[in-house]
């Protein structure tokens, strides 16, 4: 497995919305095309030209990077993809200059980011805008 990746490659919305759905997700056409302009960068992984993960991230302008959107397909998953993505997309915000690394995520996923990416645990807030 030779795996490629790449810090803000030129990505299509349909190649996102693809991995979107390979990865379980619910995708939403038009959406990256909207995102990447608030993006401070982005990490993708390449098997040849097939796009088999990706990482965003969003920022502040300043001390705060916002790790949104990591994704594997799921044929792709559990080989260490995912870790990497974080990896490089944690070492772009520092070299941005950015001091502090967020992410959200899902209660499965704490030994994912807890574990495998270094992330610690921390007070946050959250308010629901939209009804469930």
């Amino acid at each position: 497995m030779k795996i490629n990746y790449s810090w803000r490659a030129a990505l299509t919305d349909a190649q996102l919305v693809t991995l979107t759905e390979a990865h379980g997700g619910s995708a939403e056409p038009g959406w990256w095309d909207r995102a990447k302009q608030h993006s401070l960068g982005w990490v993708s992984a390449h098997d040849g030209t097939e796009l088999v993960g990706f990482a965003n991230l969003a920022w502040d302008g300043a001390d705060h990077a916002f790790l949104l959107d990591p994704k594997v397909h799921a044929d792709w998953q559990h080989r260490g993809i995912g870790t990497e993505l974080v990896r490089r997309a944690r070492d772009a915000a520092r070299d941005a200059g950015c001091e502090w690394l967020h992410v959200d995520f899902e209660p499965h996923l704490r030994p994912f980011y807890f574990g495998a990416c270094g992330f610690a645990s921390t007070d946050a807030g959250l308010i629901r805008l939209t009804a469930s």
